[in-house]
């Protein structure tokens, strides 16, 4: 009997475990497709945007291919959602099954009662139960019985109706899901039917491009030239603030150790003259906290513009259509709506606010890592400000396409690093 009580208390249990199992995963999925949907929406729009303009066909494949992938993760959504509903229905049937069969025990057993409770109706019957008892404990004992057997009587209808009451409800909530699971499959056939008409435009894009790669060759020769002039010129400002702080702080050294001197009269060999490093900071305490603090927030930076997506990732990136031909990215480019905010990703210190051409750049320092904000049509903050995470610094600007892209850049350094590694991924 202890066995088969702990049995249902297990399966009870687990049961229970299940269900709240159940509850946050579907919040987690439907979370995660009103995100998908949104992003859908964003890219769209942009895509809807590029057909007044100018033409640029890689743009537009670029976020064709952004659409093609979330449609894509879209459905992969929906079949975890439909696998959750599934085992939830599978469960619920099993539960009801089992209800089903206690119900039809307890039924039999109270209908047995009930007869065997009829042919001793009477009153009469019930007092010469009583009476006829040897002595006065047997009495006590036998009008114990009688009180014990309505009890149990009474409890047996109890319970028969409150399982009754569960099985009505398990048996709604199966419904329910049932409607659910069906309506979670006539979506999907939907989004299947969206994802493939993208991919016929894809493909007509592509083949476009292959049939007349020439007339798309200055575009690509351009943005090579453009992307390498500004990532030398990128690097040498890093260079450059790299050797004025290091210049200053062997200056500050050297200050205080002369100060030591004129105050307590003795000489100090100086320390052997070292060249001024152009590569990499030399850090005072207060920097390697700051240092230290932006290397543990890796892959949990903000991002720095509240809406948008990566429309070309970091390194070497082959142009759609024309997969020999690469365009290199020291960084990474977030196409957002026009006009949006830009925002530090960390605390930190701007040493630098550049025009190359059009191109409006601020630089943030923080210790030795540099995050760089490129194309900006306003700024906010100030050389030698301080900022704090998430501060605006100015607007994003429209590029030669008019889109609003941003191009963010992280280095330690001088060496240039996958931003894509230190943002989260919302």
């Amino acid at each position: 009997m202890q066995r088969i009580l702990l049995i249902l208390v297990t399966f009870f249990i687990s049961i229970s475990a299940f269900s709240q199992d159940y509850e946050e995963q579907q919040r987690k999925l439907e979370n995660r497709k009103a995100q998908i949907l949104k992003e859908i929406k964003e890219v769209q729009t942009l895509l809807n945007s590029e057909k007044k303009k100018e033409r640029n066909i890689f743009n537009e494949i670029s976020n064709q291919n952004k659409k093609i992938k979330l449609s894509t993760e879209l459905i992969k959504n929906s079949q975890k959602q439909n696998r959750v509903l599934s085992d939830d229905i599978y469960t619920a049937t099993l539960k009801s099954n089992k209800l089903k069969r206690e119900l039809k025990v307890l039924q039999a057993d109270y209908a047995k009662t009930i007869v065997k409770s009829y042919k001793t109706r009477s009153e009469q019957s019930r007092i010469l139960f009583i009476l006829s008892s040897d002595n006065f404990l047997q009495a006590y004992k036998r009008m114990q019985y009688m009180k014990q057997y309505a009890n149990f009587r009474k409890t047996q209808g109890d319970e028969i109706k409150e399982k009754t009451i569960e099985l009505q409800n398990l048996m709604k909530r199966l419904e329910i899901q049932k409607v659910k699971q069906q309506a979670i499959l006539v979506e999907q056939e939907k989004e299947r039917k969206v994802l493939e008409d993208d991919k016929k435009v894809q493909n007509q894009l592509l083949a476009e491009v292959k049939k007349d790669q020439k007339k798309y060759g200055k575009q690509i020769k351009d943005k090579q030239a453009e992307t390498k002039k500004i990532d030398r010129e990128i690097k040498a400002v890093i260079q450059k603030a790299i050797a004025e702080a290091n210049r200053k702080a062997k200056e500050k050294a050297e200050r205080e150790r002369l100060a030591k001197e004129k105050a307590t009269g003795k000489k100090e060999t100086p320390a052997k003259a070292k060249p001024v490093s152009s590569t990499k900071f030399d850090l005072t305490p207060e920097e390697k906290t700051l240092s230290n603090s932006f290397k543990t927030n890796r892959g949990r930076l903000p991002w720095p513009v509240e809406k948008g997506f990566i429309s070309m990732k970091y390194g070497d990136q082959p142009l759609p259509g024309m997969p020999n031909v690469t365009v290199h990215n020291s960084g990474v480019e977030i196409t957002t709506e026009s006009g949006s905010t830009v925002r530090a990703v960390f605390e930190g210190e701007v040493f630098k606010i550049q025009n190359i051409g059009n191109i409006k750049l601020v630089y943030i320092r923080h210790g030795e890592y540099v995050s760089i904000y490129q194309n900006l049509s306003s700024i906010s903050v100030s050389d030698g400000q301080k900022v704090s995470t998430k501060q605006r610094i100015g607007t994003v600007a429209n590029n030669q396409e008019g889109k609003a892209v941003l191009k963010f850049v992280i280095s330690q350094n001088d060496t240039f690093m996958n931003p894509e590694s230190w943002i989260s991924s919302k």
